[in-house]
Order: C-alpha cells, then sequence, then structure tokens
C-alpha cells in the first residue's frame, strides 16, 4: 500500500444523524445478542431515524476509515432531587475487533466533552454485576461505582394494582 491507500488508525468520532439509523440499529442487534436479550430488541431502523433526529437524544458513533465501530447512545433529562439535567448513558458498545484499542475511551470522552462538561453535568449508567471488565474499565475513566437494584414494571405487572381501583388519586 502507498501511504495515500494506507488505513488510518485514526478513530473518528461523530453524533449520529437519521441517516446513520441502519448502522445504529445493527449495532444495537449485536449488543443485544452480546447480552442475550435479543428478543428484547422491537425499535425498527426506520424509528431509529425519527429518534436520532432528537435533540435530546444523544448517539455518538465511532469509526475507522468509514466502518462504523461502536457507539454510545444517552439522553439528556432532568434529575428532579437536584433540578439539574444529567446525561443517562443507555449503551456503549464497541465491536469485538475494535475492543481494547481506544475506542470505547474515544466515545466516553467525547460524550463528556461535548455533551457533559460544558454544562457541567453528571452521566450515570448501570453494568450488570457480573460484567467485571465494563466495571474496570469504567473505573479506570474515574467512574465511581456503586450498587444498586433496578427495578421494571411493565404493563402486565402493574395492570392488577391499576384495575384494583389504587389509581383512584387521579
Amino acid at each position: 500500500m502507498t501511504p495515500a491507500t494506507a488505513p488510518t488508525l485514526e478513530v473518528v468520532v461523530r453524533r449520529a444523524a437519521p441517516t446513520d439509523a441502519e448502522s445504529v440499529m445493527e449495532m444495537v442487534r449485536e449488543i443485544a445478542a452480546h447480552e442475550g436479550q435479543s428478543e428484547h430488541v422491537t425499535v425498527t431502523s426506520a424509528r431509529w431515524a425519527d429518534v436520532l433526529a432528537r435533540p435530546d437524544v444523544i448517539v455518538l458513533l465511532a469509526s475507522r476509515d468509514g466502518r462504523d465501530l461502536g457507539y454510545v447512545s444517552a439522553i439528556r433529562r432532568l434529575h428532579l432531587w437536584s433540578d439539574r439535567d444529567v446525561i443517562a448513558l443507555d449503551d456503549l458498545y464497541v465491536r469485538e475487533e475494535a475492543r481494547n484499542a481506544g475506542v470505547g475511551r474515544a466515545l466516553m470522552a467525547t460524550l463528556a466533552s461535548r455533551h457533559a462538561e460544558p454544562d457541567r453535568l453528571k452521566i450515570t449508567w448501570g453494568v450488570e454485576p457480573d460484567n467485571l471488565a465494563a466495571q474496570r474499565f469504567y473505573q479506570r475513566l474515574g467512574a465511581g461505582l456503586r450498587h444498586k437494584v433496578v427495578a421494571g414494571w411493565d404493563p402486565t405487572g402493574y395492570a392488577d394494582v391499576v384495575r384494583s381501583g389504587a389509581a383512584q388519586g387521579h
């Protein structure tokens, strides 16, 4: 290869646009499969295109030589106790062939520098208790870890409560 055609090692991080919906969707499927959660992915590429146009939704893509290597997704939202916005990180995903090459760090650094640091916002996220590699990675970035149980209440779970009339206060 000549220097003009040699691949670059530089990782470029940019905000995803609606035109990136298919690439984001592909990586969402990959992370879900990696986590054994594929059955929970119900969003479509068309919906991703809509979501990526929202100003409160942050999706950053990392690429090298035109190939998307990973993404970080987050939402800017109000934290009611502090009356300040926070960045609620949803996913950080790096494709297997790009792991341990600075891609995750570049995504997190860009999220912090472009979206949190200007307003001094806190970034929060969860990590599975058995994902020790991710926990070590986050600690190397300077993140604090604390254990917390996360609850979820889906419609089948709260249906009986709603039907019983417990919602009379509305």
